[in-house]
């Protein structure tokens, strides 16, 4: 719909706008400085010295053996994940929506776990699940008295926990592409005498091609950040790059490593952004279906590989459901139910919930996290509703290029943004009024809204798409204000768009560690780095506790999110609740 519509020439407004002029002063003041700034700083760290151009800092890196350790194993995860998580991925969605299985509705459920349990909280359960002191682990050694306690470490346990974690691109977008593949194409396929084995390889899988191959760029570019699974789980022997940026930025005398670093990913940043946009240039092979025709289910018919598919099904949901089960379990246990992992009946108990809600000092990281996240995402929502307002009204080369700077987020990875904000502004600038942000509570707020800007500005501008220029004009022409006509016409049309974006940033930012540990103060610590540090042995039986509860919370936000924004929530209440007043009726 967008390519149909032609730009208008330079169309300006007719008389100056004090308040659109101060909104773009504003704007163009905290692009420069938060989005532009930082990553200049990451540059002039990487390639300049006292004594002018230097290639110094890049020389250190290439004769650093931890440094080219990390970026190997960062690119073995790369190359791996992508493999083993596509496999998973095709084959729970294979499973869901093209094999006869049974039990379809507890397999959606838990193969939808990742998407309200994962990053920080995942790692934290699956080390709770199969670490040293793990509950997996306890069993497993008791049957197999030899076997080592940190059997779950280091890479293989690192690909094992992102494998499961990364299958929500295919979840979402690969299976609702899977459900738009015209059926009748594959009951002609069958017609001629093909299997479903050669009607899913010859037929199904060619038809997903362009977006098989986003997920799996994707995925590369989740592997070579991965920041949470290899510092909880990966252990010494296993340390990728994000990682090493970490630990490189909490030493002032090896800031400049940590820049080169987070410049090669950067660049390798812009490498995929290049071969996702050739991809898409390319065109869409998706066969789309005309009518509505929804693909059926095949039984498969060798009992052997029905067995197989039924085995493997359950396989992949108990692997999901397990560190979930684990952690809802056990955060309703008391301490020495958690130290000893004997679960009994009388093992439950409230105590750790009655902790979290009334001693401060356990409920103020939630509600920090809570906070910050609830300004930042009401912060950048207001900002680019205004924002992709401007440029879907007055488009011209202005505005064109507002567009392309709200995406600089996009380009570059979110590690060498948080370090560029870290030496940008470690001391007194005159463009922030001369006053140092690192290490205060501002910082992290001015990240978390920086990195939600991009996805918000894109949904709010394909919003405004689907008002109808007609009714302003003719609450124009009826002498409404445009302020006015923004309000009572404009903004309930796309106000779903706007909720969604409040939830969806929201959300995404509650549990956020890898932005956090650069840029947190220790006075406010966000519930995500809490989670991290009671992770480590020191912390004690208490920081597991913790951990849990945390985590349970966190699940619960987040499903809600999730049932509302995606699953039409408000319409099934609604609807549950109709059905109701029929029945008495």
């Amino acid at each position: 719909m967008e390519s149909k519509l032609t730009k208008s020439p330079m169309r300006l407004p007719k008389k100056f706008n004090i308040g659109l002029i101060g909104f773009l002063v504003i704007l163009g003041w905290f692009i420069i400085a938060f989005m532009i700034i930082p990553n200049l700083e990451i540059l002039k760290t990487v390639f300049f010295s006292d004594s002018g151009f230097s290639s110094e800092t890049i020389g250190k890196i290439f004769n650093s053996d931890r440094a080219m350790r990390g970026i190997k194993n960062s690119f073995l995860l790369a190359f791996t994940l992508t493999i083993t998580t596509s496999v998973v991925g095709i084959l729970e969605v294979l499973f869901l929506d093209y094999f006869k299985i049974k039990g379809k509705w507890f397999l959606t459920l838990c193969y939808m776990i990742p998407l309200i349990f994962g990053g920080i909280m995942l790692a934290n359960g699956y080390l709770f699940t199969y670490g040293s002191r793990g509950f997996v682990t306890k069993f497993l050694v008791e049957l197999f008295p030899n076997l080592p306690v940190d059997w779950f470490s280091g890479y293989g346990a690192v690909l094992f926990l992102m494998t499961f974690a990364c299958t929500t691109n295919y979840m979402i977008f690969f299976r609702n592409s899977f459900k738009s593949i015209d059926y009748q194409t594959i009951e002609a396929a069958k017609g001629l005498g093909a299997s479903n084995f050669t009607v899913l390889i010859k037929v199904v899988l060619p038809a997903l091609k362009p977006i098989l191959l986003t997920c799996i760029i994707l995925l590369f570019q989740t592997g070579l950040m991965a920041m949470s699974a290899p510092l909880m789980v990966g252990g010494q022997e296993f340390e990728t790059i994000s990682p090493l940026i970490l630990t490189f930025t909490e030493r002032p005398t090896s800031r400049a490593l940590a820049a080169v670093l987070s410049l090669f990913l950067g660049l390798f940043q812009l490498v995929l952004l290049f071969v996702i946009q050739r991809n898409e240039k390319k065109g869409n092979y998706l066969s789309v279906s005309k009518v509505k025709t929804r693909i059926q289910p095949m039984k498969i018919n060798s009992k052997i590989w029905n067995a197989f598919a039924h085995v493997l099904a359950y396989v992949f949901a108990l692997i999901n459901l397990l560190p979930l089960v684990v952690v809802a379990l056990f955060s309703f246990t008391n301490f020495q139910t958690i130290s000893t992992r004997n679960l009994t009946l009388s093992s439950f108990s409230l105590q750790n919930y009655v902790q979290i809600l009334t001693d401060s000092s356990a409920y103020r990281p939630f509600v920090t996290s809570v906070v910050y996240s609830a300004i930042a995402a009401i912060v950048a929502v207001v900002l680019m509703t205004i924002a992709a307002r401007i440029v879907f009204k007055y488009r011209n080369r202005s505005t064109e290029l507002l567009e392309l700077l709200l995406h600089i987020p996009w380009v570059l990875p979110g590690l060498m943004f948080a370090l560029g904000l870290v030496l940008s502004y470690s001391k007194p600038k005159w463009i922030i009024f001369n006053q140092p942000l690192t290490g205060t509570l501002v910082i992290m707020l001015v990240a978390y809204i920086v990195v939600m800007l991009p996805n918000t500005f894109r949904f709010l501008k394909a919003s405004y798409f689907s008002v109808d220029q007609n009714l302003e004009d003719a609450a124009k022409n009826l002498g409404a204000k445009p302020i006015y006509s923004f309000v009572k016409i404009v903004l309930p049309i796309i106000l779903p768009t706007v909720l969604a974006m409040l939830a969806i940033n929201f959300n995404g930012k509650l549990g956020d560690y890898d932005l956090s540990v650069f840029l947190y103060n220790p006075a406010a610590k966000p519930v995500g780095v809490v989670i991290r540090s009671n992770s480590n042995p020191e912390a004690g039986i208490e920081g597991i506790a913790v951990n849990f509860v945390y985590s349970v919370l966190l699940m619960i936000i987040n499903a809600l999110v999730f049932f509302f924004v995606y699953a039409d929530g408000k319409e099934r209440i609604a609807s549950l609740f109709k059905r109701k007043k029929e029945i008495k009726q």
